[in-house]
Formats: C-alpha cells, structure tokens, sequence
C-alpha cells in the first residue's frame, strides 16, 4: 500500500499526545476551588434543607459548630458553614492535587532512572 509508513507516525504522536496528558500535572488550586466549591455548596444545601423541612432530630448539622467557628444551624449559619466548608474543601483538594502530581513525578523519575541503569554502561560512552 501506499503510504505505509504515515499511519505509524501518526499513531506515535498520537500515543506520545495522550501519555502527556495522562501524565500532566493536576492544577492544585483548580482543584481546591472545585473541591471547595463543591463542599461549601453541600453544607449549605444541607443547612438549608434542614431549616426549610427538616427538624433538629433529623440531621445533627450544629456538630459542625464544633469544627467551624460561628456555625449554628440558621439563615445565617448557611454563610459561614459554605465559608468554612469551602476552605477546608480548598485544602483538601489542594493536599490531594499535590500528592498526585508528587507521586506521578516520583514515578516517572523511579522509571527513568530504572531504565537509565538497566541499559549497559557502554552504550553511553
């Protein structure tokens, strides 16, 4: 066939794309906005439920006054749970993105220097 050789590189790049992409470093503070967000937006829903239909017994949400200073379960308490939620949903998310992108980088040095000694010592000079 004609042009044999045009599908391998094609297949290499694309190979060679995708690995850098499973390998890219994790934006921690995209992450720590997402998680924040996210977590901040639950204790809120959470706190709102509970006022609109919910009664003291059903969910004990005044426990996160002992973690979040200024919590208590009212209209005003929504503002500061979603704040204090949404910095420690920012940490955590954080924390996590920073482990992954210190493991992945940990890894692929290991692998390096693996197969930098596995090759014969002659092969360099």
């Amino acid at each position: 066939m004609v042009g044999d050789s045009a599908p391998s590189e094609i297949t290499r790049s694309e190979i060679r794309r995708v690995v850098q992409y499973a390998f890219s470093p994790v934006h921690k503070a995209a992450l720590g906005a997402a998680f924040g967000l996210t977590l901040g937006a639950f204790v809120a829903a959470a706190t709102v439920v509970q006022l609109v239909i919910g009664t003291p017994d059903d969910l004990p949400l005044a426990l996160l006054g002992q973690y979040f200073t200024g919590y208590t379960v009212t209209w005003q308490g929504i503002g500061v749970g979603f704040g204090w939620a949404a910095l420690v949903g920012f940490v955590a998310g954080w924390f996590l993105a920073f482990l992954k992108n210190m493991v992945t980088a940990l890894w692929v040095f290991s692998l390096r220097v693996n197969s930098a000694l596995t090759q014969p010592f002659l092969d360099h000079i």
